[in-house]
């Protein structure tokens, strides 16, 4: 999403570094391109001019201008603003004290509410809670069926309720939510998500429904839900909700994206509240706590590991992993076998090019980003056919496969001879590579090599 953010940022910064001394005129310039590059990224101007004053009372700072290494103090100086902007501390979720706790998802048409209603039932479930979803939207019947799919999908409880023929309006509306509240305590759930109705805009009537579900449920959250993709729209409207609802939270949907960025820069300063989680994908579990830190790490182009860390640690199966790095680290019989386990590992990180997002986009990393949109991800599932026609004494020893076999396998695997010879030429080079993963160093040509060299590159393609 910050793509275009970071590579201006990253330009300013490059000229910074290049300067012999910082001066208060060097320094202008530089603001003056941060500034462009802010409105450039759809960040709203009141948050842009307040930001670009406080970076440049500190930036012409005596502490700034004689630093051993005044351009990393501009930066550290950018960065903190930018985290300040955006909340500094990694909201908290609330919890009634008697539960169960009731969260009322608001926001308009088309901004992700009830699937962002599913991830959010999903997100609990992790952490030991037992979520209830309610659609009280009795205007549109598909997004109450919508949300019936999605939770089957994740196997979370709904209250559908009956609808008995009532007319659509505020009164089924309340019925249905009190009705739910009381099911959800029968059953045993701590938490009610109520996933409430959206306008293609905000109106009067939307408003006093929610202003009416809020007095009737008394909610411990209220959460506006934001597609980050519509930029200032989603500033306004969460600014119009919150002067009549009091929002607790945001929500930011399709922060995987392409749009510039500007709601997340905006949307927290402008209505005081904390963004609490970001929607990072389409699948149930792409949906995560929002770190600030974190975020103007990606935007400065300084990674995310530590949420990389966190992705592998839920997602990968450890021991594999520990067993594949005694294996790399002692060069004990890396063998195809354990190639293919990796592939299937690095499959449940998601693309290379969310994963190569939250890597480092400075220093030896540098490129990684760029190279990482050139992998054909199809060539995972090609090499794992290619692999699993093989024997399985052909995986543990491929010295053994003769020129006959590599036809038979090729044949069984739907690709060609030479895609064979190229997988089993790589895999020599790649075992090669962990052989002397011991003596550290070796992490960029990894990527470099062990990727594109794996026939993995987008110009590197399977025959046919």
């Amino acid at each position: 999403m910050f793509d275009n953010l970071t590579d201006k940022l990253q330009r300013v910064f490059k000229n910074l570094r290049g300067q012999g001394a910082l001066t208060e005129e060097n320094i202008g310039a530089a603001l003056g391109e941060i500034r462009t590059a802010l409105l450039e990224a759809d960040v709203n101007l009141k948050v842009v001019n307040e930001l670009i004053e406080h970076i440049r009372a500190k930036a012409v700072g005596t502490e700034v201008l004689t630093a051993l290494s005044p351009s990393e103090q501009v930066i550290k100086v950018v960065r903190d603003e930018l985290i300040e902007i955006l909340g500094r501390d990694t909201a908290r979720f609330k919890f009634a004290s008697q539960p169960p706790t009731v969260i009322l998802m608001a926001g308009l048409q088309g901004s992700g509410k009830t699937t962002t209603s599913g991830k959010l039932a999903s997100w609990l479930k992790k952490g030991g809670h037992r979520p209830m979803l309610v659609s009280v939207d009795v205007y549109r019947p598909a997004a109450r069926e919508q949300l019936k799919v999605v939770a089957k999908s994740i196997e979370a409880r709904l209250y559908e309720g009956d609808l008995k023929g009532e007319a659509a309006g505020s009164p089924l509306v309340e019925r249905l939510a009190k009705e739910a509240r009381r099911e959800a305590v029968i059953m045993g759930c701590d938490t009610l998500i109520v996933d409430t109705a959206g306008r293609l805009h905000v109106d009067e009537e939307l408003m006093t429904e929610m202003e009416r579900l809020k007095k009737l449920l008394t909610p411990a959250e209220i959460l506006f839900v934001a597609d980050a993709m519509t930029g200032q729209d989603a500033v306004n409207s969460a600014q119009e909700f919150h002067s009549r609802l009091s929002l607790t939270g945001v929500i930011l949907t399709k922060m995987d994206g392409d749009a510039r960025g500007g709601a997340a820069l905006s949307i927290r300063h402008v209505t005081g509240q904390p963004i609490k989680f970001i929607g990072v994908g389409e699948k149930p579990d792409a949906f995560e706590p929002f770190h600030p830190d974190r975020i103007v790490g990606r935007i400065l182009g300084m990674g995310d590991m530590l949420s990389l860390i966190e992705k592998a640690e839920e997602k990968l199966d450890r021991k594999k992993s520990e067993e594949l790095a005694k294996k790399a680290l002692l060069g004990d019989g890396f063998s195809l076998e354990d190639f293919r386990d990796q592939l299937k590992q690095i499959k449940k990180l998601g693309s290379m090019e969310s994963i190569m997002k939250m890597m480092p986009s400075v220093g030896p990393f540098a490129g990684l980003k760029e190279a990482s949109s050139q992998v054909d991800e199809k060539q995972f599932v090609r090499l794992e056919a290619i692999i699993n026609s093989m024997t399985p004494k052909e995986r543990r020893n491929h010295e053994i496969i003769s020129g006959s076999r590599r036809k038979r396998i090729a044949a069984g695997s739907g690709t060609s001879v030479q895609d064979v010879n190229q997988l089993l030429r790589q895999y020599v080079q790649m075992a090669k590579m962990f052989k002397q993963m011991g003596r550290g160093g070796l992490m960029r040509n990894m990527m470099r090599g062990g990727l594109s060299g794996m026939g993995l590159g987008g110009r590197q393609r399977f025959g046919r």
